[in-house]
C-alpha cells in the first residue's frame, strides 16, 4: 500500500504504508514530477497518474517504480483524472475537453469538447456506461461512454466544482460552494441538500448512504444521504483539509486525509460507533503544501499476505476479474479519432522514482 500525494512544490510524494495492529508509514520516494504545481492524482491496480498546471499528465508504473511517460493532449491545467478498471482513464482540463485514454497503449480514443468553460470535475458510473461532468459553464452533463457522446444536459444556477457517483450508482451528488445536492439516477431530481458553513474542498462516499465532507477548515463531517443529518464531526487537522480518500480493507473502513498543514493522516471508522468518530491509525508530516491525494493498493501483495484463503475464493476472484474485463470491452467505445502525432505523443522514460528530490536540469542552448 502506498500513499501518493501531490503538492504546490511540483513534487509527487510516496509513502509506503504497512497495515497491521500498529500501522506504520515510511517515506518511499519523492519525484519532481512536473514544472508546475500538481492539481490531480488517480490510481488503478498498476499505475499512478498525475495532472498539473503545466498541462501534462505524467504516468508512473508503481510495480516497477519507474516513470512511464507523459500525455500531451490538453491545453490548460489538468483539473480531474479518473480510472475505470485497468483499461481506461478519463481526464478533464481547463480547455473544456474530456479525453478517454486506453491505458494499454496509452492512446487517446476520444476527445470530447465537454464544456464551454473548464471541466471542474468528472465521475464515472460503476457500470462504465455513463459519466457525469460539471464545468464553469453552469451545466451538469451526462455522457454515454458506449457511443462517446452527450446524453443529457442540465443547467445549474451556479458553477459546481465537484461531482461524484455513489458506489452502487443509484445516486450522485454535486457540490456548489458549500452546498451538496443529492440526486437519484432514476428520476434525475434532487432528493436532499446538505449545507455546510465553509466551502467544501473534498467529498467521498464511505458507503452508499454515508458521505464524508471536508471544507476549508480543520473539520471532517459525516452525513447521512437519506436524512441529510450530520452523524459526526471531528477535528482532523490543524489547518484546512485539501483532500479525502477512502477504501475498505478486510471489512475495515479506512479514511485518509491530507491538509495544508502538511500532514497525511490515516483513520479507522467503525460504522457501528460512527457517533464516536474515527480513531487515528497513523500520520506522517510531509512538510509540503499538499494539493491532492490517493492510495495505491498493491493487490498482488495483499493476495500473498492472505495466502491462508482457500483456492475456491481465489478462483472466484479471478472469475470476477475476467467478468469485469469482458464487461469493460463491451461498454467502452473502440472508435478512435485521428490525433496529430505531436498531440498524442507519449514520452517514454525509465527514470527511477528516487528517494531524494532531484531537480530537473535546465538545458542550455549554446550557439556555435
Amino acid at each position: 500500500m502506498e500513499l501518493v500525494a501531490g503538492c504546490y512544490e511540483q513534487v509527487l510524494l510516496g509513502f509506503a504504508t504497512r497495515p497491521g495492529q500498529s500501522w506504520t508509514v515510511v517515506p518511499d520516494f519523492t519525484h519532481h514530477a512536473h514544472s508546475a504545481s500538481l492539481s490531480a492524482v488517480a490510481v488503478n491496480d498498476r499505475y499512478v497518474v498525475t495532472g498539473s498546471r503545466d498541462e501534462t499528465i505524467q504516468i508512473y508504473d508503481m510495480k516497477k517504480k519507474t516513470e512511464h511517460g507523459a500525455l500531451l493532449q490538453h491545453n490548460g491545467t489538468i483539473t480531474c483524472l479518473e480510472f475505470y478498471g485497468t483499461a481506461h482513464l478519463l481526464s478533464g482540463a481547463q480547455d473544456g475537453l474530456i479525453c478517454i485514454w486506453n491505458t494499454k497503449r496509452w492512446e487517446c480514443l476520444k476527445s470530447i469538447k465537454a464544456h464551454k468553460g473548464q471541466v471542474t470535475s468528472l465521475s464515472i458510473h460503476p457500470s462504465g456506461k455513463l459519466a457525469l461532468s460539471v464545468g464553469t459553464d453552469k451545466t451538469l452533463r451526462t455522457w454515454n461512454l458506449v457511443e462517446g457522446r452527450s446524453a443529457f444536459i442540465k443547467n445549474l444556477k451556479q458553477n459546481a466544482h465537484i461531482i461524484k457517483w455513489s458506489p452502487d450508482g443509484e445516486k450522485y451528488v454535486t457540490v456548489i460552494t458549500n452546498k451538496v445536492d443529492i440526486y437519484r439516477l432514476d428520476t434525475a431530481s434532487i432528493t436532499g441538500t446538505i449545507t455546510t458553513e465553509k466551502r467544501i474542498s473534498s467529498l467521498r462516499f464511505i458507503t452508499d448512504s454515508i458521505l464524508a465532507i471536508a471544507g476549508d477548515d480543520e473539520m471532517i463531517r459525516f452525513y447521512s444521504c437519506d436524512s441529510q443529518k450530520c452523524l459526526c464531526e471531528f477535528k482532523a487537522h490543524e489547518n484546512r483539509i485539501k483532500d479525502i480518500y477512502s477504501f475498505e480493507r478486510e471489512g475495515q473502513h479506512v479514511i485518509v486525509t491530507a491538509s495544508s498543514d502538511g500532514y497525511i493522516k490515516i483513520w479507522n471508522l467503525d460504522l457501528e460507533k460512527i457517533k464516536d468518530g474515527p480513531s487515528l491509525l497513523c500520520e506522517v508530516n510531509t512538510k509540503a503544501r499538499l494539493t491532492c491525494l490517493a492510495v495505491w493498493l498493491d493487490k498482488a501483495s495483499e493476495i500473498k499476505e492472505n495466502s491462508d484463503k482457500t483456492a475456491t475464493s481465489s478462483q472466484e476472484t479471478k472469475d470476477e476479474k475476467s467478468s469485469i474485463a469482458k464487461i469493460n470491452e463491451d461498454f467502452w467505445t473502440t472508435k478512435r479519432i485521428k490525433i496529430a502525432k505531436r498531440k498524442r505523443k507519449i514520452i517514454p522514460e525509465k527514470q527511477k522514482l528516487d528517494a531524494p528530490v532531484k531537480k530537473k536540469k535546465k538545458k542550455q542552448n549554446r550557439s556555435a
